[in-house]
């Protein structure tokens, strides 16, 4: 494994780990790199400081294998690789789905029921709209929406 020290267009530092310097290349062209603080996918290498051995051969430090650890209600708690995954979900979502706003439960319904076309929307609702969609039989999911830092 190699440790790379990162950086992203909006110069956040930040850890990766990588089976090779290929594979960190082929995930860089790939625009697979996030950074973990505002998902910005522009990710290089950063200028490290060598690593100098006393003599003594002592073991490389492996990456953490632990799971993070249970996020609190609060978005502004959440560890930054949960808020970069947040903010690139959030991309997603804006980029491949239609906004309807205060009129999404509506929407929702409409496109159930075959009175708009079927399509990816998300928006606002309250707890008594999302609560009538799903007795109803109208799925819909909740997603933690962070803030964009666009730098």
């Amino acid at each position: 494994m190699i440790h790379y020290a990162l950086r992203c267009g909006s110069a956040h530092a930040f850890d990766g780990w990588f089976a090779s310097s290929a594979s960190f290349e082929a995930q860089a062209a790939a625009g697979l790199l996030t950074c973990p603080v505002c998902a910005d996918t522009q990710v290089e290498r950063a200028l490290m400081a060598p690593r100098l051995s006393s003599g003594a051969r002592e073991p490389a430090p492996k990456p953490e294998t632990q799971p993070p650890p249970t996020p609190s209600r609060a978005v502004g708690a959440l560890p930054d690789q949960w808020r970069a995954v947040l903010a690139t979900l959030r991309a997603e979502v804006e980029r491949r789905c239609d906004y309807q706003g205060g009129n999404f439960a509506a929407e929702a319904r409409a496109i159930h029921e075959g009175r708009a076309p079927d399509r990816p929307i998300y928006g606002e609702a309250t707890d008594a709209e999302v609560q009538a969609l799903a007795e109803d039989g109208i799925e819909t999911a909740r997603i933690p929406w962070v803030p964009r830092h666009d730098g």
